[in-house]
């Protein structure tokens, strides 16, 4: 039965919630918190501790409007603690308040209270425990049944001052009656399912649920007509939610001379130290009101919006409540036929445990080799550094969360990123002050690392840049930057950190590559230039040669047109004298 819920969203590696969990019922997996349901006590310290509000109580409003809407007979139970809740109003008022939302009729659970007094008295009339632990509380009775399972034989054996008045109305209204707990308990809806205690409970409601739903109804208790609330008064019982309310109660009995010594505990560490006492055998022959809450009921473990705090409430219920019995007859009657018994048991869980090679092996992978290496320090929520080992042995806990582990693990990594990175890492504030300089940044700039943490970046060069990315939260990427007095070019990123309002800039050193380009740029150039020489003479050269070449042409045509026409005047005298010789 799931109780407490978190929000995932919300939860995320803060383990404060572990830290407040006196009996470590809290697991965390990937980095956020799980509720080991049958390990948990339901003190809700969790609840009141989570600085996110992760954690959620599952809530019965929704099944208690549906009982109202098919009409069943509903009524309500309503603890003391109310008084502490709705202040300035009378019990009539809050009478006709529920029944505007629809319940039969409002009673107290003091009523239930009387009755569990009644039993206790007759147990220490009887005087055959050698301890008797009151079993108000469930928290309480868990914390015994689960982690002090010896103590149970000590347990009374006794229902809640709840549990009683369920069965009480569910005899007087009948057994189909859907009875509501309205109190500050959440402890209590765990103790409603308990098969143990025969449904007697049908649903629990806290008063923030109750409050909430007046408003949605448009409902003023103190507007309220005061209706007449003329049930069994319980008298004195109604001091059961504040320390020793039980134990007075009992002795208003008049039938409580005994021997037991009686006193009352309160508050989850000292019920635990109380509990290591009595196993150590140091308590015998005592009647002790326990109860997990700080000053009893009236504080509650569910979170609750209070207007006083509850020392006002105490000082308050003090004064007004008579130190009065119940009236018996009436209560006798109503408790005919009304079983009050409940036998408690060992709900124990055994976790497997590591041999001391397994804790060694654990502590040593957070930086722990020897006892001077555990801080001890609770960050991580438990005790000692080997608590947390051994939750981490039982898959309840994850080695990240040691915080001082990780604390170093991270500035040695940065140290390393700083000292040795031969990029230069420059981080300025909007002041442009310097706030980080790595190591390399001397061989940049001539100022080393302590140096340079005190001086501004406009001691450096212009920048004009950086103030850019600062106004705008734009980014500048590969930039190339020169900087001549520094003999210095550099490739340039700079970016806008949000959640550190700070700017943040990489340089890497290009000198080398940018002298090298120029170099192959001037080879370049000279080559283009030679070329452009060569090409230069070629034409001369060409031009000169054409120059001859045409010269020598016109003389060769000449000549050869001379050559021709004497060949051709020798050929026609040649025809010429042998056409003679053949007219001969």
């Amino acid at each position: 039965m799931r109780i407490i819920d978190f929000k995932e969203t919300k939860c995320t590696h803060c383990y404060k919630c572990v830290r407040y969990c006196d009996v470590k019922a809290i697991m965390i997996r990937d980095g956020r918190a799980e509720i080991i349901e049958d390990k948990c006590v339901l003190c809700g310290h969790c609840l009141h501790v989570c600085p996110q509000s992760a954690k959620t109580m599952a809530s019965d409003l929704d099944a208690v409007r549906y009982y109202l809407r098919r009409g069943e007979k509903t009524v309500v139970s309503l603890a003391p603690a109310y008084m502490g809740f709705f202040r300035g109003v009378t019990l009539g008022q809050i009478h006709e308040a529920f029944r505007r939302l629809g319940f039969a009729d409002v009673r107290e659970t003091a009523e239930g209270a009387a009755a569990v007094t009644r039993e206790y008295a007759q147990l220490l009339k009887e005087g055959t425990m050698e301890n008797i632990i009151t079993t108000c509380c469930p928290s309480v009775n868990d914390l015994i049944e689960i982690y002090y399972p010896q103590l149970v034989p000590y347990m009374a054996p006794v229902v809640s001052p709840m549990v009683a008045h369920g069965r009480m109305l569910k005899k007087e209204y009948g057994a189909d009656t859907k009875v509501v707990f309205v109190g500050p308990c959440i402890a209590k809806k765990k103790e409603s399912a308990d098969p143990r205690n025969a449904r007697s409970i049908d649903a629990v409601l806290n008063f923030n649920d109750i409050q909430r739903w007046m408003e949605e109804e448009g409902i003023d208790i103190s507007q309220c007509e005061d209706l007449p609330f003329a049930h069994l008064d319980p008298g004195v019982n109604k001091m059961y939610p504040i320390t020793s309310g039980v134990i007075q109660s009992v002795l208003s009995t008049r039938e409580s001379e005994d021997g037991y010594r009686k006193f009352h505990i309160h508050g989850t560490k000292n019920c635990i130290d109380f509990c290591e006492s009595m196993m150590a055998g140091e308590i015998t022959g005592s009647f002790i009101e326990m109860n997990m809450c700080e000053g009893g009921c009236i504080n509650g473990s569910a979170p609750l919006k209070r207007e006083v705090s509850r020392f006002c409430v105490k000082i308050a219920m003090e004064d007004q409540i008579p130190r009065e019995a119940a009236e018996k007859e009436t209560l006798e009657k109503m408790l005919e036929e009304v079983t009050l018994e409940k036998k408690f048991a060992d709900h124990s869980t055994q976790d497997p445990m590591p041999t001391e090679e397994q804790i060694r092996e654990i502590l040593a992978k957070t930086g722990k080799f020897t006892p001077e290496d555990e801080l001890n320090c609770g960050a991580c929520g438990y005790y000692t550094c080997r608590d947390k080992a051994i939750a981490v042995f039982q898959h309840k806990a994850e080695l990240n969360m040691c915080i001082p582990y990780l604390h170093d693990k991270a500035e040695s990594l940065a140290n390393l990123v700083m000292e040795t990175s031969p990029n230069l890492v420059l981080i300025v504030d909007r002041e442009m002050k310097i706030l980080e300089y790595s190591a390399v940044g001397e061989k940049f700039f001539g100022r080393t690392r302590e140096e340079a943490m005190q001086m501004y970046l406009f001691e450096f060069f212009d920048p004009a840049d950086f103030q850019w990315v600062y106004s705008t939260h734009q980014s500048i990427r590969g930039k190339k930057m020169h900087f001549p007095e520094y003999q210095l070019s550099v490739m340039m990123n700079v970016v806008y950190v949000a959640k550190r309002d700070v700017v943040l800039a990489t340089m890497i050193d290009i000198s080398e590559q940018e002298r090298a380009a120029k170099e192959e740029y001037e080879k370049k150039i000279s080559t283009v230039e030679l070329a452009h020489e060569v090409i230069r003479k070629q034409m001369t050269v060409a031009q000169e040669i054409a120059g001859l070449l045409g010269e020598t042409a016109a003389e060769t045509k000449i000549t050869l047109m001379d050559l021709c026409d004497s060949l051709l005047e020798e050929n026609a005298e040649t025809r010429e004298g042998k056409a003679g010789k053949a007219k001969e």
